[in-house]
């Protein structure tokens, strides 16, 4: 059974090779390759952190809604954690 979800992504776009679109469209790509559908994409844009994480100051905030089975968190989640311009995740269920 498909549930909804929303999940926000802190990207790296400090040494990104393209734009942040690409950025974005891209782990849009990996989250549907896993079987989610996306419904939405939020970009959030530039925001500073309260303390530097990581060795970054700042990061790209986008928010992602899509539906997806329970199981395939997981897999979103330990697929993102390979890609080298995702900083930070996080999913939740929408209700």
């Amino acid at each position: 059974m498909s549930r909804k979800y929303e999940g926000l992504v802190i990207l790296n776009t400090k040494s990104i090779e393209g734009s942040v679109e690409d950025l974005v469209t891209a782990v849009s790509k990996e989250i549907e390759s896993e079987g989610a559908k996306v419904a939405d994409v939020k970009q959030l844009g530039r925001r500073k952190f309260a303390y530097s994480s990581r060795h970054l100051d700042n990061g790209h905030y986008v928010t992602y809604s899509f539906k997806a089975e329970p199981a395939m968190i997981d897999k979103i989640q330990a697929k993102l954690r390979l890609n080298t311009s995702v900083h930070l995740q996080h999913f939740e269920r929408v209700a």
